[in-house]
């Protein structure tokens, strides 16, 4: 069984999951980290649980979901992997940061991408890599069937989707990739985005005044 933690880091309140199992690998999805206190915060859980992180996966390629990624890459000698589409928002990080007035440094260089259906493994567990573009060209969301859950980066939030007025974004395919690719889980499938709370498949279908 999947044991979710959820970190809220950085000046856009961004969420950063840490996914273990009982043989106590686990991922790191998402790392937003900027503040000394916000990695402290991270290594020490990690620490004192006894956890030793094998992934280091991202959702997409935004600035406030990529900013612990070089420190985090170092810390622990992990490649960081996201779909190869989002190699645009990678190698233009620093750029993306000196917009918002925040310091990044280049992130290290990417070789393993996230393609559609592939299984990221850790311990006894697994996710699948889920293509959802529209919020950028490479969004992708990691669904567990057996647990239930999705980690949807900014794909959808409780009550809303994700911005389409960015680079790469595009509001007809956003629409698409959330009907076609995270609408199909059943109700009770746990949703964990980006920024926000969680929220699930059902009440979304019923309530998100995007998709009704």
């Amino acid at each position: 069984m999947i044991e979710l933690k959820t970190f809220v880091f950085n000046p856009f309140q961004e969420n950063t999951y840490l996914l273990s199992d009982d043989s106590g690998e686990c991922i790191i999805i998402d790392a937003g980290c900027y503040y000394e206190e916000e990695y402290k915060q991270l290594f020490n859980f990690i620490s004192s649980n006894k956890l030793k992180p094998v992934k280091l996966i991202n959702t997409h390629g935004h600035i406030d979901h990529i900013l612990g990624v070089p420190n985090i890459s170092k810390y622990y000698n992990l490649k960081p992997e996201f779909h190869k589409e989002e190699l645009y928002l990678v190698d233009d990080a620093v750029n993306q940061g000196i917009i918002f007035g925040i310091n990044i440094v280049p992130l290290p260089k990417i070789d393993s991408y996230l393609d559609e259906n592939i299984d990221i493994k850790f311990g006894h567990s697994q996710l699948k890599v889920l293509h959802v573009p529209g919020h950028t060209k490479g969004s992708v969301a990691f669904v567990s069937e057996s647990d239930k859950l999705i980690i949807t980066g900014d794909v959808i939030f409780k009550g809303s989707i994700g911005r389409t007025d960015l680079p790469g974004g595009d509001f007809n395919t956003l629409k698409q990739s959330i009907i076609n690719k995270i609408l199909k889980f059943n109700d009770d499938f746990q949703i964990f985005p980006g920024h926000g709370p969680s929220s699930n498949i059902g009440e979304e279908k019923a309530t998100n005044p995007y998709l009704i």
